[in-house]
């Protein structure tokens, strides 16, 4: 299956000029493209939602060959109840240490040369304090899950992943569907997985006429599609196909078909400043000031 590749994980974000700062000035990375929806998403990319919304990719270097943060924003929704699904995704980058030091964004040392930080909105980021590497620094994305032996089955025998490392006293599998591509970490937290308003999404691409394939064999196994094959429109972009699964925790995965999204995720030399325009258009939280309201808690 090394014709599949790790794309993006998709984080709800309720304050979108706070997490800007982070992924841009504390991590160091940079728009890749933004955009501007009136309505929902048929694959409910943005949750379930049906007004306004923009996403946004981050990462530090093209799509292409870099794993990403889709940044989900929902006009009106200030904040997401996380759940203990998502433990932390994980890169390698000094420069990284250095800029949350410099800026005084809370970082707790974890252990030798290892920080953790979270993005606003809790959601933890683990920072290796090494070179950044010529390559993509993203290193892994972790998830918990109740049965490491039924999760490894559900990726490796049936979505094509490799097992890379597995570590039985600490209950954690290494998984990947190469060696040079961001990996997914499976850890067995003796528990239900809950994953609460804040839930993400990880995303895959893979050849086009291999996702009627990967909803046949869900069909077959009876496993949770929630979203069967569709076509998204971007409007002046590729149009993309994609497949939603759920695996036994409930975790959601998209697989898109590659050779459009290819297309689709071309940089956006304007991203950043489509980004910064949209922000300063957002009136919202002062229309919420005004009033001695809240946005809404999701």
């Amino acid at each position: 299956m090394a014709l599949r590749r790790a794309l993006h994980f998709v984080f709800k974000v309720g304050d979108r000029t706070r997490t800007a700062t982070f992924y841009r000035d504390v991590l160091g990375m940079k728009i890749l493209r933004h955009e501007e929806f009136e309505e929902g998403c048929k694959a409910t990319c943005n949750g379930p939602y049906d007004g306004k919304w923009s996403k946004t990719m981050v990462g530090f270097g093209p799509e292409e060959d870099h794993f990403v943060a889709e940044l989900t924003y929902n006009y009106g929704v200030g904040e997401y109840r996380l759940g203990n699904d998502f433990l932390g995704l994980t890169l390698q980058s000094s420069q990284a240490v250095s800029n949350a030091k410099r800026l005084n964004w809370p970082l707790t040392q974890v252990g030798d040369s290892l920080y953790m930080t979270e993005a606003p909105g809790g959601y933890r980021f683990f920072l290796i304090d090494k070179e950044q590497p010529s390559c993509d620094p993203v290193q892994k994305v972790s998830l918990a899950v109740s049965d490491l032996q039924r999760s490894i089955h559900y990726w490796s025998a049936l979505l094509g992943m490799k097992v890379i490392e597995k570590n039985e006293d600490k209950k954690i599998a290494l998984m990947g569907f190469s060696d040079n591509q961001c990996k997914l970490e499976l850890q067995d937290i003796g528990g239900d997985v809950e994953h609460a308003t804040a839930f993400g999404r990880i995303a895959f691409a893979c050849p086009r006429d291999q996702l009627p394939d990967i909803e046949a064999i869900m069909k077959k196994e009876k496993h949770k599609i929630l979203t069967p094959l569709v076509s998204l429109d971007t409007p002046g972009k590729a149009t993309v196909e994609v497949v939603i699964l759920a695996d036994p925790d409930g975790h959601e995965i998209c697989f898109v078909g590659d050779e459009a999204f290819r297309q689709l995720s071309a940089m956006d030399p304007q991203g950043n400043e489509l980004l910064d325009k949209a922000m300063a258009a957002d009136k919202s939280d002062e229309w919420f000031a005004k009033r001695n309201k809240q946005k809404a808690s999701a």
